[in-house]
């Protein structure tokens, strides 16, 4: 077991890590910039070291002053949360490096699945069901215009690197994909540095459903059941649920054993989620790997009751997975809200400031996510998520009805949130009755 780990993060995942670490008896170090420096969980960590200012790149992405602070207070591994240089192959490379474990793949197995292009060529081989499109990357405009018409309009233009709706362009003509070639390109650039893009067939209606996946360094890989995402806005996910509602279940197996056996043939370790998305028939095509823990891991955990961030620690310590696919049960059925620092009805503008008004709900089934206290100042620096809830019942019926309890005891002031939102969308007639899909609340909002 580590003796004593660094947290490369910050906010809600930051405490999730510490909360692990401390009931697995490991010593936690929490690295912050200035703008965070009156954060309340950094007083749970048994260090705290400033790395640098407010903006990201001066501090959560400058790996120098994070491997710093490591070799400063000698930790045995960096566990990079979710976001900033989470899913960035060099920074796992330089911890090896530097004889620190990364909490994480290994950069040969981010490199696989981490990057969408080489995801897709090993989901193949895997027998994974992947999209039609480009074999790689992008070399011209004449390329991806042959490519184009040889799969139908309409297509979509991805990033190679990284995610969140960063360089995606949707295209319904070779007009509009000419256009939109160099801008996804420069888009891309400039978000992750790596400017490549690939082509594939866009659906017009799908769901999103991911898989939560566990590798470990003994070649076993382990799927924890699905999770539907498909409430979002702009790729940005608001809501999270799990099971994926109507979801024909031998189909699902299928989709499952796939993503744990690509995971597996990447000799990845760690927690990793293969998303998918499902058609109207239920014909599932792989998107992408992320190759980390994920926000809404939490609706896992309930379903399952496995610590996927606990797991993540032990594996990297050399563990095996404790337990076979076979004593992987499901119960009940999981919800998660993304509460935003958010205006909805100013086009979801940040909501900074100070938060004076901060009343949890509670009760059976009931857990928040959250580093937030009264008091708390919200940085314009960061992502805007707050916290999360996340609800569990017997049915997903239950769970609406237990999530929109929940939420009308949630109060927070005089910042604006999504949690109104979220209080909406619990009644919409679509969503409970699980009819929507990836446009849907864009298309409701409008």
């Amino acid at each position: 077991m580590f003796k004593r780990v660094l947290i490369a993060n910050r906010g809600e995942i930051a405490l999730r890590i510490i909360r692990a670490c401390q009931e697995l008896g490991i010593e936690t170090v929490c690295v912050y910039s200035q703008a965070d420096r009156h954060a309340p969980y950094l007083r749970l960590a048994d260090r705290a070291i400033c790395i640098g200012p407010g903006p990201a790149r001066e501090s959560y992405l400058n790996i120098s002053r994070i491997i710093s602070a490591a070799e400063i207070a000698d930790v045995d591994a960096i566990h990079p949360g979710y976001g900033f240089l989470a899913e960035r192959a060099e920074f796992s490379e330089i911890c090896r490096e530097c004889k620190i474990e990364f909490i994480g793949p290994s950069p040969e197995a981010m490199g696989r699945l981490g990057d969408k292009v080489e995801a897709k060529r090993f989901a193949r081989a895997a027998k994974v069901p992947t999209f039609p499109g480009s074999d790689g990357a992008i070399e011209s405009e004449e390329e991806a215009v042959e490519v184009a018409e040889s799969i139908g309009y309409p297509v979509i233009l991805k990033a190679a690197a990284g995610g969140g709706g960063r360089g995606m362009r949707v295209c319904h003509n070779e007009a509009t994909l000419r256009a939109n070639i160099k801008k996804a390109q420069q888009e891309a650039l400039a978000a992750f540095g790596n400017g490549d893009v690939f082509i594939e067939k866009f659906l017009e209606s799908a769901r999103h459903v991911e898989v939560q996946v566990l590798g470990d360094k003994h070649g076993n890989a382990v799927h924890l059941w699905e999770r539907d995402c498909s409430m979002q806005r702009r790729h940005q996910k608001i809501i999270e649920e799990a099971p994926g509602p109507g979801i024909d279940r031998r189909k699902i197996e299928r989709v499952c054993e796939a993503a744990a056996r690509l995971v597996k043939s990447a000799e990845y370790s760690g927690a990793a989620t293969v998303e998918f998305l499902m058609d109207s028939k239920q014909n599932f095509y792989m998107l992408e790997v992320n190759t980390r823990v994920q926000v809404e891991h939490p609706v896992t955990e309930m379903i399952t009751g496995i610590d996927v961030v606990k797991m993540s620690i032990l594996v990297a310590t050399g563990e095996p997975i404790p337990f076979k696919q076979k004593d992987v049960i499901t119960r009940g059925h999981a919800i998660e809200c993304r509460i935003n620092a958010e205006d909805p009805s100013r086009n979801f503008m940040p909501s900074a400031g100070r938060i004076e008004t901060w009343e949890v709900p509670g009760g059976p089934g009931v857990r928040i996510d959250s580093h937030v206290v009264p008091g708390y100042f919200v940085p314009p620096n960061y992502d805007s998520m707050i916290g999360k809830l996340i609800v569990h019942a017997d049915s997903r019926a239950e769970a609406i009805e237990r999530a929109s309890r929940a939420l009308r005891e949630f109060r927070v002031g005089p910042i604006q949130t999504t949690i109104d939102l979220h209080h909406r969308l619990m009644q919409d007639s679509a969503f409970r009755t699980g009819g929507i899909d990836i446009h849907y609340l864009e298309r409701l909002l409008k």
